[in-house]
């Protein structure tokens, strides 16, 4: 069956070898994407129960910015350091809005990359019925050429047809699911980023 598929796609026309390329550059982005986002959101929240469990215990604010750099990946972290190392503000009004500030930049690092899935999500199936599309008119005018409809004339662009659709099918799905969970994991840290900056105002402050 592998082989037969193979020999299909081998044996389409330039237009829908081109949306099989465009598919699969599509795909293997995301893919990529995918697996980054995995190990970045599992690295973010191990790094963060332990942040925080550090912050709870270290009344120093300065001890807490030394320890604070061996976390990389959590947002947590990063926000702490980064209004601590400015040391800009004068009063409370001024540190909330600074914290707001780079909380803010934080969470655009939680979502970057998510609109390449989203994208991939919403625009891969029309690409690929664009292919389905054009494997059909192969069909017609194989049949025009010919004068007949036999099967062995409408098969070959019936076959381009549906394989550009399964392609583009399969790197939507992913795509969307990825999108969809990842986004749900970034909102889940974005509220727990603003959480901890409401703490960090009385923790700096005191």
């Amino acid at each position: 069956m592998e082989h037969s598929a193979i020999q299909l796609i081998l044996q389409a026309g330039p237009m829908v070898k081109a949306v099989l390329l465009i598919l699969l550059l599509f795909s293997l982005v995301s893919w990529t994407i995918i697996f980054y986002k995995w190990r970045y959101f599992s690295k973010a929240d191990t790094e963060s129960y332990s942040f925080m469990r550090t912050f709870d215990s270290t009344k120093d604010p300065r001890d807490l910015f030394t320890v604070s750099k061996k976390y990389a990946v959590t947002p947590l972290a990063s926000l702490f350091r980064s209004v601590y190392s400015e040391k800009t503000y004068s009063d409370r009004d001024e540190l909330k809005r600074m914290l707001k500030r780079y909380a803010t930049l934080e969470a655009a690092k939680l979502e970057r990359y998510l609109n390449f899935l989203a994208t991939t999500g919403s625009t891969t199936p029309f690409i690929g019925l664009f292919g389905t599309v054009w494997g059909i008119m192969n069909s017609f005018r194989g049949i025009g050429a010919a004068g007949s409809a036999s099967l062995a004339i409408v098969a070959p662009g019936i076959a381009e047809a549906l394989i550009a659709t399964a392609v583009g099918l399969a790197a939507a799905i992913p795509a969307v699911i990825a999108y969809n969970y990842y986004l749900s994991r970034s909102n889940r840290m974005i509220i727990e980023l603003e959480d901890f900056s409401e703490e960090l105002v009385d923790y700096i402050m005191r």
